[in-house]
C-alpha cells in the first residue's frame, strides 16, 4: 500500500448509482447524482454506450466529447486497473458507474475501489438503488443477519446441491440467503427451487424493482406453486428464509 496520505491535491472516486430501468432518473436518484456528473470527466464504466445515455439522460448540458470513458467489463485485463486511476492521481475526479444499480454490489467496480484505498484516494459513495439491498428490505425476512451468494451455478446437479445447502443454513442459523440469476434462466431457477426446498421455507421474489412492472411477495413455496409467476427476462432477486 503506498505510503502517502491522503491529500486535496488528489482527485476523488465517485461511486455513483445507475437506474435499474426504464424510470425517471430523479423518481429513484439523488440530486447528489447530478452534481457529481459534473464534477467529473473521467468514467469507469461496463459499457460505453449505456453510461453515455445514462450521463445525457441525467445531465444533459453534459459534453459527450470531453468525456474520458475506461471500460471495466469481463475483458479487462487488470493490470489496465491502476491506468484507471491516474486521473485522481493528477488531481481530476472520476466517476464509477455500475451497469445496473449501485457501484461495487455483485459488480465488478470493488476491484477499482479497492485500488483507491491502496492508493490513498478518498472513495465517495452516493446514495442509490440496490436491487439487493430493496429486496431484502420489502421482504419481511431477517435484515439482521443475511447472506448475498451471487449467482448460483449454471449446472443443474450442482444448483440443486447449492439451495439444498442454502436452505439449511437458514434453517440453521436464520440467515436469510439471498441470490441472483441472469433475467433468460429465472423461470428455471424458480422451478428448480420448487422442485428443491421444502413447501414451509419461505421464498421472496423481488422483479422489475422501482419501475411500473415491479413484482415483490413472499411466500412459503407451497403457496408459490400455485401462483407462479412469469420472470422471463426480468431482473429478479430471490431470499429463501427457512426458520
Amino acid at each position: 500500500m503506498d505510503n502517502k496520505p491522503e491529500t486535496a491535491d488528489y482527485g476523488k472516486l465517485y461511486l455513483v448509482p445507475t437506474l435499474l430501468g426504464p424510470v425517471e432518473p430523479l423518481e429513484v436518484l439523488p440530486m447528489a447524482t447530478k452534481k457529481v456528473l459534473d464534477l467529473a470527466d473521467h468514467y469507469i464504466v461496463e459499457n460505453e454506450k449505456s453510461a453515455r445515455a445514462f450521463i445525457k439522460r441525467v445531465k444533459p448540458s453534459k459534453s459527450q466529447g470531453q468525456l474520458a470513458i475506461f471500460l471495466l467489463n469481463k475483458y479487462t485485463e487488470p493490470s489496465e486497473y491502476v491506468h484507471f486511476l491516474n486521473p485522481c492521481l493528477q488531481g481530476k475526479n472520476t466517476a464509477l458507474l455500475s451497469e445496473a444499480g449501485a457501484p461495487g454490489i455483485a459488480d465488478p467496480g470493488a476491484d477499482i475501489i479497492d485500488l483507491a484505498h491502496q492508493k490513498q484516494i478518498q472513495v465517495v459513495p452516493i446514495t442509490g438503488p440496490s436491487s439487493i439491498l430493496l429486496a431484502l428490505m420489502a421482504s419481511g425476512m431477517n435484515g439482521q443477519d443475511f447472506a448475498f451468494n451471487g449467482y448460483l451455478p449454471i449446472d443443474k446437479q450442482a444448483r440443486s446441491k447449492q439451495l439444498k445447502w442454502l436452505e439449511k443454513q437458514s434453517r440453521k442459523t436464520g440467515q436469510t440467503q439471498i441470490f441472483m440469476e441472469t433475467p433468460y434462466r429465472n423461470q428455471k431457477l424458480l422451478s428448480e427451487i420448487l422442485k428443491t426446498c421444502h413447501e414451509d421455507t419461505r421464498l421472496c421474489i423481488a422483479a422489475d424493482l422501482t419501475l411500473k412492472t415491479e413484482l415483490i411477495k413472499t411466500a412459503p413455496l407451497a403457496w408459490w406453486k400455485h401462483h407462479v409467476p412469469d420472470l422471463e427476462k426480468r431482473p429478479a432477486i430471490f431470499l429463501l428464509d427457512a426458520r
